[in-house]
C-alpha cells in the first residue's frame, strides 16, 4: 500500500480532527479536510503551531513544515471530501444521531472501497453504523490526544465489520507510524478507557477514604509503576512475577479495592460545587492559569521526550 496514493479525508476539524490531519500529512499522505465555516477553518490554525513545537523539540526540521502544510487541503464541499477519500476519519460532535446521519450520508457518497472510520471515544461503533447500508466498512479508530504524538489507536470492530476492512485500516495506520490495537468487541470504553478509568476510580477512592491526597496519588504513579508501564505493562508484569504471585495478591487485596458501579460521591460533590479542575481553577488540586499552562506544556514536551526515547514517534 503506497501511502502517497492513499487519500485521507477528515470530517470534524477540532482538536482531534486537526491532529489527525497533521499526523497523516506529516507521514506523507494527502489529506482533505471538510470545513463548514470560518470557525472550523480557523481551528486548523493549530496545525502550524503544533508543527513548530515538534520543530523546537527536534522531531521535524523547519524546512519540512511548508511541505507538510502543502499536503493538507480544505474544502467546503462535503461531496468533494467524501468522493476523493480512500479512508475517512470522522471526529465530529459526540452525538449518536448526528453521527448516524453523517455516516449514512458518507456511505451514500463514498466509493465502494472507502473505509469509514469514527474517532469517537464513547459511542458504540455498531450503533453509529445502524442507518448505513454498507455497515461492513464502518469501523472505530480511536486516536488519543494529541494524535500526532501518542502512538496508540484502538481499531474497534463491529458485529458487521469486514475483516478486509480491519486489515486495510491497520495497514494504513501502521504506514502512518501508529500502533493500532484491534478491539474484538464493541463495548463501552473500548479497551484503553476501560483500563484508564478503572485506575481513576481507585485513585478517587483513595482520596475519598483519606488514604492519601491527590498529589500523593499522582506522584505514586508518576514516580512509581507509571515509569514501568511504557516498557512492561500489566500482562507482561503478571507473567514476569508469576501467575501464582498475582493470584495470592488478588486473593488478599481485591476485597479492599473500590468496586462501585456509580461515580464517586466525592466526584459528585465537586461537580455540584463547580470545582471542575482547570475550567474553574479548583478540582482535586488548585490550578492557577500559570499552573495550567505549565501542565499543558509539560505534557506535550515530555510526551515527545518519552516517545523519542522509546522510538515511538
Amino acid at each position: 500500500m503506497n501511502k502517497e496514493k492513499i487519500n485521507v479525508s477528515v470530517f470534524g476539524p477540532g482538536t482531534m480532527g486537526s491532529g489527525i490531519a497533521q499526523l497523516f500529512a506529516t507521514k506523507g499522505f494527502n489529506v482533505k479536510v471538510y470545513v463548514r465555516n470560518e470557525e472550523e477553518l480557523r481551528a486548523l490554525e493549530i496545525i502550524p503551531k503544533n508543527l513548530q513545537i515538534l520543530k523546537d523539540n527536534n522531531v521535524i526540521s523547519e524546512s519540512e513544515i511548508p511541505e507538510i502544510m502543502s499536503r493538507i487541503e480544505t474544502t467546503e464541499s462535503f461531496e468533494e471530501a467524501a468522493k476523493s477519500a480512500d479512508i475517512v476519519f470522522e471526529s465530529i460532535i459526540e452525538n449518536l444521531e448526528i453521527k448516524q446521519d453523517y455516516f449514512a450520508r458518507l456511505d451514500e457518497i463514498c466509493g465502494p472501497d472507502t473505509i469509514l472510520a469514527s474517532n469517537t471515544s464513547v459511542i458504540s461503533i455498531t450503533e453509529i453504523a445502524e442507518k448505513s447500508k454498507n455497515k461492513q466498512r464502518i469501523i472505530g479508530t480511536h486516536f488519543w490526544n494529541p494524535p500526532y504524538i501518542v502512538p496508540l489507536i484502538e481499531v474497534v470492530k463491529t458485529e458487521y465489520i469486514s475483516e478486509d476492512v480491519v486489515e486495510r485500516t491497520v495497514k494504513i495506520l501502521e504506514d502512518a507510524g501508529k500502533k493500532p490495537v484491534v478491539v474484538n468487541k464493541d463495548v463501552p470504553g473500548f479497551l484503553a478507557n476501560r483500563l484508564q478509568h478503572a485506575l481513576f476510580r481507585e485513585a478517587i477512592s483513595i482520596i475519598e477514604n483519606g488514604i492519601a491526597d491527590a498529589k500523593a496519588v499522582d506522584d505514586s504513579i508518576k514516580y512509581g509503576f507509571g515509569l514501568r508501564i511504557p516498557v512492561t505493562a500489566p500482562m507482561e508484569v503478571i507473567d514476569m512475577g508469576g501467575i501464582d504471585l498475582t493470584y495470592a495478591i488478588h486473593s488478599y487485596l481485591f476485597k479492599h479495592l473500590e468496586n462501585s458501579t456509580e461515580p464517586s460521591p466525592l466526584l459528585v460533590e465537586k461537580l455540584n460545587k463547580k470545582e471542575l479542575g482547570f475550567k474553574t481553577g479548583l478540582g482535586f488540586q488548585k490550578w492557577t492559569k500559570e499552573d495550567q499552562e505549565a501542565s499543558r506544556k509539560n505534557l506535550i514536551e515530555n510526551l515527545i521526550k518519552v516517545a523519542k526515547t522509546l522510538d515511538r514517534l
